[in-house]
């Protein structure tokens, strides 16, 4: 395939393809930073079951969030609000927070005819100190790690792999890229509970959250969500 093709962007910003990474993948060089135009000449990518085009941004960012990087947001934490945190911590459950930053790769299928020879996407995340020594105290007096999405469950299990939490009781902080594929048979080391939405057919998604629940709950609880939005539909439209 050809590089170095120019483009030109927005007000003399201009762009050249300077490498081909493989697939969709290509390498940018950018006449200046891009950081303070982003907002102006891109948008938000969305999810492809979004179709409602998104006229403020915020809309598509959870109440925790914190650092920019990220090219989707953790959809199962769009379902907390401020209020509904309050009323977690009044009940004795302490928030941890990590990072992940989610890249495009999140939302293209698996096309390989055997999942484990997909190429996994490599996504930047971090497990801080702070969260890594509120993981360990929770362990050690009992509890549970609850993950809210899959982008979480994937930092967690990261930092696990990189503790060698199998061999060591404690959890260390981690920084770093991870190109963990979970897929059914997977040793979950940290993870006890997740919150998750549904997710789309051979999407890595779906087959992570099949390997924590496994395959025969995951097809009765997307069956029980099917027939649910069926009954929806049809009382929707007796409405109208």
């Amino acid at each position: 395939m050809a590089v170095n093709r120019q483009l030109a962007v927005e007000g003399g910003l201009r762009a050249e393809i300077v490498g081909d990474l493989g697939g969709a993948e290509r390498l940018v060089r950018f006449s200046e930073p891009i950081e303070t135009v982003l907002p102006t000449i891109g948008h938000v990518p969305l999810p492809p079951y979004i179709h409602q085009q998104l006229s403020d941004p915020e809309r598509y960012q959870t109440v925790y969030s914190r650092e920019a990087g990220s090219a989707a947001a953790p959809t199962a934490g769009l379902h907390f609000t401020p209020e509904l945190l309050d009323r977690l911590r009044a009940q004795g459950i302490k928030f941890g927070y990590v990072t992940l930053h989610v890249g495009l790769d999140t939302f293209a299928p698996v096309t390989e005819s055997k999942a484990e020879n997909h190429k996994i996407h490599t996504e930047w995340c971090e497990l801080p100190l702070e969260t890594a020594d509120l993981i360990n105290k929770t362990r050690q007096d009992g509890g549970r790690v609850i993950a809210i999405g899959t982008t979480s469950v994937r930092t967690l299990e990261s930092a696990a792999r990189h503790s060698g939490l199998g061999r060591f009781p404690r959890i260390a902080p981690y920084s770093g890229n991870t190109d963990l594929f979970i897929l059914p048979g997977f040793q979950f080391a940290l993870v006890d509970g997740m919150v998750t939405n549904f997710h789309l057919p051979k999407s890595t998604l779906l087959m992570l959250v099949s390997a924590f629940a496994g395959r025969e709950r995951m097809l009765e609880t997307y069956e029980f969500g099917q027939s649910a939005r069926a009954i929806a539909s049809i009382r929707l439209a007796m409405l109208c």
